[in-house]
């Protein structure tokens, strides 16, 4: 093992253990890291800010995202270099940050929400869909959250949910009747049916006896608006989006939401905020004066 790869499982324990950044995140810094390497063909230690900028034109085809994600890869193993005392100057300190596409988040409207909830109940797994789908819309929580939920996590006295976030931040989030209407009725009776002889502390489980996977609620969420008939391409974050701009439209405190969502830093809760106002924009358009008079 060369130095090279010291220093960057090093960074990557370091990502892992005190920064505790989830496994998916871990792979991606990997992969980015490896792909820098391969190019760099040289010691990183010995990196300049040339030779960031060289790899940046390298990849310039890739998406505005992903460039912006190597740069940020880069600028963390370089600063974790330096605060290691391996390397005096972080070479991407003088590299300006890529500016990303401004886009805003895409959601459903009350209506395809109301649609896409209105499962057919007829197996103990349309129950289990169900009580899914209307956790998930009640509390904007991310799909990695959801998968991860266990039996103790749901306070039916309280009404509400704990979950583990990024970084194994823990937060309460309350649920609304209709998602515990459903989580009772799944729970108490369809729930046994699923888990058989093999007992299981999470919430909701495959035709395996396992905890669903990501792809697997996916494939559920797919199938579900292709039966609804809905074109829209829908997702899990698609529903977080949802949750967090329903929110808002009908007045919720934009901190509150930043609280509900887990996010660390308030900006990102602030694009939902865009949302509102272009809806508001489109919706004054009815104004009985909102029309060019001729003077």
């Amino acid at each position: 093992m060369d130095e090279v790869d010291v220093y960057q499982n090093q960074f990557l324990d370091y990502l892992k253990y005190e920064r505790k950044l989830s496994e998916n995140t871990l792979s991606s810094y990997h992969y980015n890291l490896k792909q820098y390497h391969l190019f760099l063909k040289k010691d990183s230690c010995l990196a300049t800010r040339e030779d960031i900028t060289k790899f940046l034109d390298f990849i310039s085809s890739l998406k505005a995202r992903s460039k912006a994600h190597y740069l940020t890869v880069l600028k963390a193993y370089y600063q974790f270099l330096v605060d290691e005392e391996i390397i005096q100057e972080n070479p991407c300190a003088l590299v300006s940050s890529l500016k990303m596409p401004q886009s805003l988040p895409k959601y459903l409207t009350y209506q395809e929400v109301e649609k896409l909830l209105d499962i057919s109940l007829r197996t103990p797994y349309d129950y289990r869909n169900k009580a899914m789908l209307e956790l998930l819309y009640a509390t904007g929580m991310r799909v990695s959250e959801l998968i991860h939920l266990k039996l103790s996590d749901i306070d039916f006295q309280e009404d509400f949910v704990r979950v583990v976030g990024k970084g194994d931040k823990m937060r309460i989030i309350p649920i609304n009747q209709a998602s515990s209407e459903a989580l009772k009725v799944y729970i108490q009776v369809y729930r046994p049916l699923l888990v058989k002889n093999k007992p299981s502390d999470y919430l909701f489980l495959n035709n395996r006896f396992l905890p669903i996977s990501r792809q697997g609620f996916f494939k559920i969420l797919k199938n579900i608006c292709k039966e609804k008939g809905i074109t829209k391409e829908v997702s899990p974050h698609v529903l977080r989006h949802s949750f967090a701009t329903h929110l808002l439209n009908h007045g919720a405190d934009l901190r509150v939401v930043q609280e509900l969502l887990g996010h660390s830093d308030i900006s990102t809760t602030q694009i939902y905020t865009h949302l509102s106002n272009e809806k508001m924009k489109k919706d004054y358009t009815y104004h009985p004066r909102n029309k060019k008079e001729n003077f």
